[in-house]
């Protein structure tokens, strides 16, 4: 199972990764865990300074930008 972490304080942007994160995994049949972490100590153990953010199994895959479906899936795959 795919562990993924959403970073973001809940704005439009964290929350359409996480639609995307969702479809992504959804669309590839894979079994993943989505968590959001919205709490600033926390994002900032991961380094991230800006959000949005995506966590692929405690890796950071990508800062400050919402990825799209495909962009998710190419990661994952």
């Amino acid at each position: 199972m795919k562990e993924l972490a959403i970073l973001g304080t809940g704005c439009a942007k964290c929350t359409k990764l996480e639609e995307n994160a969702r479809l992504a995994g959804e669309s590839l049949g894979l079994a993943c865990h989505i968590r959001k972490v919205s709490d600033l100590q926390e994002i900032m153990k991961y380094g991230v300074m800006m959000t949005p953010a995506l966590v692929i199994d405690g890796e950071v895959k990508s800062i400050g930008k919402v990825l799209s479906v495909d962009d998710i899936k190419a990661l994952l795959g």
